[in-house]
């Protein structure tokens, strides 16, 4: 019997370093940028921008045939996104780079949660003490009572949840959609979704801005490029666990770029949050199907 799995752990393992450096690339340039341009505005730049990496995936949506079904969930994927995305630029420019990166590894587990609420997912008891474990990880990070909760926080928050949402759609639209189409239309209805929030509020930037916004589209664009790379050599199983090495990274540029103390209660909630959504990951593996997504899946 023969079986279509990769097995290239050393080639996965590779890409997925290089996904976790463009996307900690990514966090340091925002986190760098600081907050002049509204969380808004710089979200659609980015994502304007990013449109420009797109552009030879373009032939792929003009064969596409979608339903007006599809294109609604498309639609809706894009202003859930669109949200998440300016909710993460707001909480990028005023929390450190550990707290972010570790609050975002808490999508994969609200998928965990939507899935069995929304796509009929059944959670079984490993599975539910590991959501449990994840909240357990964010309570941790937060310590509510103990230090102020800051709109930052709460930002990471809401964000990690609509992320879960637009990756929950994403799960539907690619049984039915070519991949290259289900990204395109990501970018395209997000940069739409985006425009009513940024116009209000726009800020014309200078060019140091826009050369970091710049810089952002791209290592984010080369991150998910890289991301698909290592899924298609190796399993999740082998890649999922080097997401480990992003919250180490992040917090040693707070420290040496940015002058941010370490949080050891940050790090220690980040890894029992990662902790968890890798156990969740690993036994979908097991039962040979994928519902919650890899860490990096619910990336800016």
């Amino acid at each position: 019997m023969t079986t279509t799995l990769p097995h290239r752990p050393v080639a996965g393992i590779f890409w997925m370093l290089v996904t976790g450096a463009c996307f900690i690339l990514v966090t340091a340039l925002v986190k760098h940028m600081g907050p002049r341009l509204p969380s808004a505005e710089a979200a659609f730049l980015r994502y304007a921008m990013g449109l420009v990496f797109l552009l030879p995936a373009m032939h792929a949506l003009r064969s596409a045939h979608l339903s007006r079904r599809q294109w609604s969930l498309f639609g809706l994927r894009g202003f859930l996104h669109a949200l998440g995305v300016i909710l993460w630029f707001y909480a990028m420019t005023r929390l450190p780079i550990a707290e972010v990166t570790a609050m975002n590894y808490l999508a994969p587990i609200y998928v965990t949660v939507g899935a069995a609420i929304f796509l009929g997912e059944r959670l079984a008891l490993r599975r539910i003490v590991a959501v449990c474990l994840g909240l357990l990880g964010a309570v941790i990070i937060l310590r509510p009572g103990f230090r102020e909760v800051s709109t930052g926080h709460l930002a990471m928050l809401i964000a990690a949840v609509v992320f879960a949402g637009s990756y929950l759609l994403a799960k539907v639209l690619a049984d039915e959609v070519r991949p290259t189409v289900v990204v395109m239309l990501l970018s395209v209805f997000v940069t739409i979704g985006l425009a009513p929030f940024a116009l209000p509020v726009w800020i014309t930037p200078n060019l140091r801005e826009i050369t970091i916004l710049l810089g952002v589209a791209f290592f984010a664009t080369a991150g998910h490029y890289t991301m698909t790379l290592a899924f298609a050599a190796a399993p999740v199983t082998v890649t999922q666990p080097v997401t480990f090495l992003q919250l180490i990274w992040a917090t040693l540029l707070g420290v040496v770029v940015f002058g941010e103390a370490i949080d050891i209660w940050v790090v220690a909630g980040g890894c029992v949050i990662l902790a968890s959504a890798t156990f969740i990951t690993w036994r979908e593996a097991m039962l040979n199907r994928q519902i919650t997504p890899p860490s990096h899946a619910t990336k800016v």
